[in-house]
């Protein structure tokens, strides 16, 4: 059984998250307050967690801030706020997806469903279709991609990367000198149950920059092709 951490300050919000979940066969905790939320979630052992971004005395972002590079599951934003600016920032943070309040209770589990299940997929390293040779391994330059051991270094260390980050990347790279749009990386990656969001997309590529190209601001690994999207250099 799954384990799901629910942080929201608004109860009834979160009991109807925690009502539905459970009816799914979820086990589930709620934390109200998101001064408690980081040590929860460091020793929680938990699968997924649904993270309010307007908390009491530790907000969203902060909370995201602390725990991404300790702790690699799915990490869903839940947030009233609709500025691009704001999902774009939690999205740079580490979060795997956004969910718009109010929302529909059936489409916030599809959501947990559909992260849990390629998360699943992510981590017990299954093949997909166009997958590499397990063992192979991608040099460019200075980055290293070992794609059997979900490793990456660049200049000899090791980075670290969020199964998704590292998801795009092994895929880019693995269809070298290959224009991908937005839409079809995000389909590629996030699956064929979201609707497409440029912005996704371009945060995660972006982050993946700031970690392999010596100027992420000046591309040379992973190159923007206006109007039509990416392409990994080989």
């Amino acid at each position: 059984m799954s384990k799901i951490l629910i942080v929201e300050d608004d109860k009834k919000i979160a009991r109807l998250e925690q009502d539905y979940l459970e009816i799914n066969g979820y086990e589930v905790d709620v934390i109200n307050d998101g001064g408690l939320a980081v040590n929860s979630i460091l020793k929680g052992d938990y699968d997924l967690i649904l993270l309010d971004l307007m908390l009491p005395n530790c907000d969203g972002y902060a909370i995201c801030r602390e725990i991404r590079e300790e702790v690699d599951i799915p990490l869903l934003m839940v947030t009233a706020r609709t500025e691009s600016i704001d999902v774009i920032l939690g999205l740079g943070l580490g979060a795997d997806d956004y969910i718009m309040k109010p929302f529909d209770p059936a489409q916030l589990v599809a959501r947990v469903k559909s992260h849990l299940k390629r998360y699943e997929r992510l981590a017990n390293k299954n093949k997909e279709e166009n997958a590499l040779p397990d063992g192979a391994v991608i040099e460019i330059n200075n980055l290293r991609i070992l794609t059997n051991s979900w490793r990456v270094y660049v200049d000899g260390n090791e980075l670290k990367l969020p199964n998704r980050e590292f998801e795009l990347l092994r895929f880019l790279a693995g269809n070298p000198n290959i224009v991908f749009s937005k839409e079809q990386l995000f389909e590629k990656i996030w699956g064929y149950d979201y609707e497409s969001d440029a912005a996704t997309v371009s945060v995660h590529i972006n982050r993946i920059r700031e970690k392999i190209e010596k100027d992420a601001r000046n591309p040379k690994i992973i190159e923007t092709i206006w109007g039509a999207g990416y392409r990994f250099n080989m």
